[in-house]
């Protein structure tokens, strides 16, 4: 069995990962994050004000929303707004990335106010989410360390990193960080989603074909919570190495 990928890659490597910050300029946090060819815009907004549920009660909210670019993929993906009304599979991705970003936020400290993070795939070969969850966390570190310096906050409420990735069973192989054309023909398909201290924010997996085993599930966990260190070094880089 060969050990290499078709991309060169051995099984537990991730992809390349690039980042840009300040990619809107009117954006109190925006990048431009890169996974290998997923590329995805991740812009924060700030705005005073919460949800009603909220309101009164000294506590802001993180929130997102996601959407793919109609060239994103190989062939054009029409425009939600088109439609009327946001597709089953976009609402389950910016609930994700916002689950994700509000396991790692304290709500006293960000104050009565709201966090909107904006994912945009630009292009999309595999992770879509979770390059978004990967970003949208370094663009909410930015808006709310802006929150610190201008004095609206007293410290930063990003309590820790959320970092994500995919992983799955192809061809009877764990892999990490799957491309389009592995997650394609995987068996399993797992998205995995943790705090900078290994802890689990959520797990989404998948048998496509045949039921995995609880070994199985045990080497994919695995092999996501290695490829997720991978993943917090370069958002650390892009943090300056904090998160409280």
């Amino acid at each position: 069995m060969a050990t290499r990928r078709a991309d060169g890659r051995r099984p537990g490597d991730i992809r390349p990962i690039g980042v840009t910050l300040g990619v809107q300029k009117h954006a109190e946090g925006s990048v431009l994050i890169a996974m290998g060819d997923t590329r995805v815009v991740c812009a924060a907004t700030v705005e005073e004000r919460v949800p009603p549920f909220l309101r009164g009660m000294g506590k802001g909210w993180v929130t997102a929303e996601y959407s793919m670019l109609p060239r994103a993929t190989d062939t054009r993906v029409a425009r939600e707004a088109r439609t009327g009304k946001v597709q089953g599979r976009t609402h389950e991705i910016q609930r994700l990335v916002g689950r994700a970003l509000r396991a790692v936020v304290d709500f006293e400290a960000l104050g009565e106010r709201t966090v909107t993070i904006d994912c945009d795939v630009l292009q999309a070969d595999g992770g879509t989410r979770t390059a978004s969850i990967n970003g949208a966390w370094i663009a909410l570190w930015y808006a709310c360390r802006k929150l610190v310096a201008a004095g609206n906050v007293p410290r930063n409420p990003v309590l820790d990193h959320v970092v994500a990735v995919s992983v799955g069973i192809v061809g009877g192989r764990v892999l990490a960080d799957l491309d389009y054309s592995e997650d394609s023909t995987a068996e399993v398909d797992m998205n995995v989603v943790m705090t900078g201290d290994g802890r689990l924010v959520e797990v989404q997996g998948t048998a496509e074909r045949e039921p995995f085993s609880r070994a199985q599930l045990d080497a994919m966990l695995a092999a996501a919570g290695a490829a997720g260190k991978k993943i917090l070094k370069a958002q650390r880089q892009w943090s300056e190495g904090k998160a409280r």
